[in-house]
């Protein structure tokens, strides 16, 4: 539960840090002005706060203070990290701590590039802290990385530094708690201004932290429409892991993983895998679990959400979290940052779900606007078959029943190998259903074993996970 609290303004913030005596540190900006240290120095009683407030806005003056970064890129999360390493270490050098006992240092930067002239592109931007809640503590850290809404540069700017000093502020105030610092990152502003899509907690203070649960918060909090992290459990940036990728995606409640869902995006991998000009080096594979999935039984239990991501980690896959219930959305994410082939692969019943009209009564232009979304120029859905539980038909893209007024429609898009059939499925596989294995785990019935991965069942045994006890064994 969130901790209560009051809203206060920046100004008010700025002022109550600049008059806590013990808070003391740097301000490097680059891109966007001065935005954040701008407040301090407006509040009052700065000086006792501000130890240097820069802006090394030249690329080739601010190489000769943080370094020349290798890949040129200076709106990135190395040059971030290198301005915090650089600022921290002159103040620890220029400082003695003996004539200032009790001081808190920290250093603030970010390096942001706001929406350029034509207005084509709204721009981004890495902001971090680095910062002691003791002296005699080492220090922690938090960065984050937005993306900018607003169509405005001076507009940008003035977001940029609200975020910075509400980044400030939680860091002193809520240090203790990071989902109350991720929900104070909003204060004083809207949604529609910021997106926060990647943050990540590190120092003594935030040891315990799953930073994977501080994903979940972004995209449960509406502060991002998805977010990314590798096997090793790391949070990573959507731009940059499916940038000018071909992407291939599962969705699912992976709760457990079965057999069935790792042949279906085995065999649906292989065809894409296939397609013409697709580099299996430039590949990137997704499972998604859509956070109306994760409420499938109520409140996201975050016990559980981490269990689904850790099977899915240790068998080597990379998950995407989303708000995206619909696919079309999905799809329409992935095109922000490739122009490669997508594919996605997913079972019948769900193929006939996004053929329902009713998904799309939200959308002005209805099932056709979404399909024109989801049916992408290098989009491709790859058909896993299914038994129909009540008649025992064998479900395919040939014997799927669609509503009338959409027969046509789907007839095209099959025609021209949008739809195709994944041929090379385990039979043995389509009798799996994951609803019942988990029923089988929670009551404690043997059985289930065989229709996960190995490694997938040991788990479950060894952590006790998706309600699995022991008592069988003991009877």
């Amino acid at each position: 539960m969130l901790t209560s609290r009051q809203v206060l303004t920046p100004r008010q913030k700025a002022l109550q840090i600049n008059l806590n005596k013990d808070i003391y540190g740097t301000f490097s900006e680059i891109g966007a002005g001065q935005e954040t240290v701008r407040y301090f120095f407006r509040a009052g009683a700065a000086s006792k706060t501000i130890a240097k407030a820069m802006s090394a806005y030249d690329k080739d003056f601010s190489d000769a203070i943080y370094g020349k970064e290798s890949d040129n890129r200076y709106v990135s999360q190395t040059r971030l990290l290198r301005m915090l390493d650089h600022e921290i270490k002159l103040i620890e050098d220029r400082i003695d701590r003996k004539s200032s006992p009790g001081r808190k240092f920290f250093s603030y930067a970010n390096t942001v590039t706001t929406i350029n002239f034509s207005k084509t592109f709204k721009g981004h931007g890495w902001v971090g802290i680095r910062f002691q809640l003791s002296e005699l503590e080492d220090y922690n850290e938090i960065i984050l990385h937005v993306r900018f809404h607003e169509n405005d540069a001076k507009l940008q700017q003035e977001t940029l530094g609200t975020l910075g000093v509400n980044l400030i502020y939680g860091a002193f105030f809520y240090g203790e708690d990071p989902k109350v610092i991720i929900n104070s990152l909003y204060d004083e502003l809207d949604k529609d201004q910021i997106e926060v899509d990647m943050i990540n907690f590190s120092g003594p203070r935030y040891a315990y932290v799953d930073n994977r649960l501080m994903s979940l918060q972004l995209v449960k909090n509406g502060m991002t429409d998805a977010v990314v992290f590798e096997p090793n459990g790391k949070n990573v940036l959507p731009a940059d892991e499916l940038y000018k990728k071909n992407i291939f995606a599962l969705r699912g409640s992976f709760r457990p993983v079965t057999n069935v869902n790792i042949d279906m995006c085995d065999q649906g991998l292989k065809m894409f895998m296939n397609e013409e000009n697709v580099d299996e080096s430039n590949i990137k594979v997704l499972f998604e679990i859509t956070t109306s999935n994760l409420r499938a039984a109520g409140e996201i239990n975050e016990r559980d959400f981490l269990d689904r991501a850790d099977v899915l980690g240790k068998l080597g896959y990379t998950v995407l979290i989303s708000n995206f219930s619909e696919y079309y959305r999905l799809v329409d994410y992935f095109s922000r940052f490739t122009t490669e082939k997508i594919g996605v692969s997913l079972g019948v019943n769900n193929l006939l779900d996004v053929f329902k009209e009713n998904y799309y009564e939200d959308l002005g232009g209805g099932i056709m606007e979404a399909f024109g979304k989801l049916f992408k120029k290098d989009m491709k859905i790859y058909l896993y078959p299914y038994i129909d539980q009540e008649t025992g038909e064998l479900l395919t893209s040939e014997n799927l029943r669609v509503d009338d007024n959409l027969k046509d429609l789907y007839k095209y898009f099959k025609k021209n190998g949008r739809i195709v059939d994944i041929k090379s499925y385990n039979e043995a596989y389509l009798s799996i259903y994951g609803k019942k294995i988990l029923a089988q785990i929670v009551m404690g019935n043997a059985g289930w074993e065989d229709k996960v991965p190995k490694e997938v069942a040991k788990m479950i045994k060894e952590r006790g996970m998706f309600g699995y006890t022991q008592r069988h064994t003991m009877q």
